[in-house]
């Protein structure tokens, strides 16, 4: 049996002077950072934070993170880390929904959120006077596998987030998982470059930290700060979207550093164009080049495709790769029962890093947790090697920058609109981002000069940046529909999608 703190033992069992994390001028080797989340539990506890209790994360990529990663659930509480791309209501949601009644957060424009927990601590000054004043507090005690670790909050069909509930068990297996799939070792470096609060951000720390090895946040993503940062710690490890690989292919193309130490970069959450893989292929020639597939809730790692970069005229390159140790690819037909080779259906997951469910939410639970695993809504086929091949997605999901982006979401907010009749939100391709967000309007008949942009700002006032339609179509005609009334998005998206030779998954 394994909880958060058992990859910490290890690390102050064979690295404990080594230096953990490196952010700017500041290191923390494996010794201070157990001390720094004993007193930080030590903290909670005197805030009258108790077993099972939430505790909320708004933050960039810091140390302060990583000691919450580990220390919020080694003392028996669960961590909420929050997109920092999220507007205020939908941050509200999820600390009301959680119930979280202590935030800890970097951002000083969260007035509005002052009302809606106890406490608010400040990073740096409020959180370090907190652990300058805490007595420390053991770690790990009183813990089983099976507690709540963690409620990462994910993109809801019905328009309201979803906390997907991670235990112990689920995050230890995942770390372990990676470890299986990309062997490391305790001299590695790891630039964490995806925000943390993110599945993909958050993927290999555990792995790192039981390895006792080195690894770099990365604030805000900076093409160039991303490249500084791995010739200054010769980085060898990283794990970003495909927009974050293109472009600091980019910039390692126009201003190139020594970035020979990278020997593996790794992408997922978002659809990739063949033309990225080969323009991060030329410009990291180092490296070894990684596709995972999975989802928040299967912590995430599922599938992993390994050197993409010589696969680029293989088939194969259009597959997810075959299931990480640890986890089972099935695909089932609508009753549940397995297909063989080559047929498509519902893509099913099993394994002990699956969640536990989705946080207050019994019947969407029910909905994806079935035969033993849970049902991804991706559509595919396993080739006769184990193969994952994806060819369709959740009709709803748009995934853009390596950000679930719900339509129905996004058409909520369109419908608000006044001069909105119709609305259909769907998602179209885009070099940078993978997945760009599209909408088509259809306005009311006395509003026939609907303006794209107004709605574009309109938009912008209810929901994250990364969720607001990059482009909107105004068109008199009613949307297109089946016979019972639903709205064939397939329509309307396959002019965006012919000839485009971008991945499905």
């Amino acid at each position: 049996m394994h909880t958060l703190i058992d990859p910490l033992k290890r690390a102050l069992q064979i690295r404990p002077h080594e230096v953990a994390f490196a952010d700017g001028t500041r290191q923390v080797t494996f010794t201070d950072f157990a001390q720094r989340c004993e007193r930080l539990v030590g903290a909670l506890r005197g805030l009258g934070a108790k077993d099972g209790d939430r505790v909320a994360i708004l933050a960039n990529n810091c140390i302060e993170y990583f000691e919450a990663y580990v220390g919020v659930p080694s003392g028996g509480f669960v961590i909420v880390p929050l997109n920092t791309r999220h507007a205020m209501p939908e941050l509200i949601y999820a600390l009301k929904d959680s119930g979280a009644k202590i935030l800890i957060t970097d951002r000083d424009d969260v007035e509005g959120l002052a009302g809606v927990v106890d406490h608010v601590i400040g990073i740096p000054d409020g959180y370090e006077e907190m652990l300058a004043g805490a007595q420390a507090a053991p770690l790990g005690k009183h813990i089983a596998e099976t507690d709540l670790a963690g409620l990462f909050y994910t993109g809801g069909t019905t328009g309201a987030s979803k906390g997907v509930m991670l235990t112990h068990r689920n995050l230890i297996s995942n770390a372990l998982n990676w470890l299986a799939s990309v062997p490391q070792s305790p001299e590695d470096r790891t630039l964490v470059m995806a925000p943390m609060f993110h599945a993909a951000g958050s993927n290999g720390i555990l792995a790192a930290i039981w390895q006792g090895a080195l690894q770099v946040p990365l604030g805000t993503f900076d093409p160039a700060a991303v490249l500084d940062l791995i010739q200054e710690h010769r980085v060898n490890l990283s794990l970003g979207v495909p927009s974050m690989l293109a472009a600091i292919a980019e910039e390692q193309h126009a201003r190139p550093r020594d970035i020979s130490s990278l020997k593996l970069l790794a992408h997922g959450g978002s659809p990739i164009a063949t033309e990225v893989i080969r323009r991060t292929s030329t410009a990291f020639p180092s490296a070894q080049l990684v596709e995972v597939y999975g989802a928040t809730e299967t912590s995430p790692l599922a599938t992993l495709l390994g050197h993409e970069e010589a696969l680029m005229d293989d088939p194969l390159a259009r597959s997810c790769g075959r299931a990480v140790v640890g986890c089972n690819i099935t695909v089932r037909d609508s009753e549940g029962n397995e297909l063989p080779t080559g047929q498509v259906g519902e893509v099913l997951v099993t394994g002990t890093n699956i969640m536990k469910g989705y946080w207050n939410k019994p019947e969407q639970t029910a909905s994806v947790l079935k035969y033993g695993g849970y049902l991804t809504g991706d559509v595919g086929y396993l080739n006769e090697d184990g193969y994952l091949f994806l060819v369709d997605r959740s009709k709803d999901m748009i995934v853009s920058g390596g950000e679930n982006v719900y339509s129905t979401e996004v058409e909520d907010v369109l419908y608000r609109h006044p001069g909105v009749l119709e609305a259909a939100v769907f998602g179209v391709p885009d070099d940078k981002w993978g997945e760009a967000v599209h909408a088509v309007v259809v306005p009311r008949p006395d509003a026939p000069t609907l303006d794209p942009s107004e709605l574009i700002g309109f938009c912008r006032e209810h929901i994250g940046g990364y969720k607001v339609p990059k482009g909107i179509d105004i068109q008199s005609d009613p949307l297109p529909k089946s016979g019972p009334g639903k709205v064939l998005k397939r329509e309307l998206r396959a002019p965006f999608w012919e000839g485009s030779d971008r991945a499905v998954n």
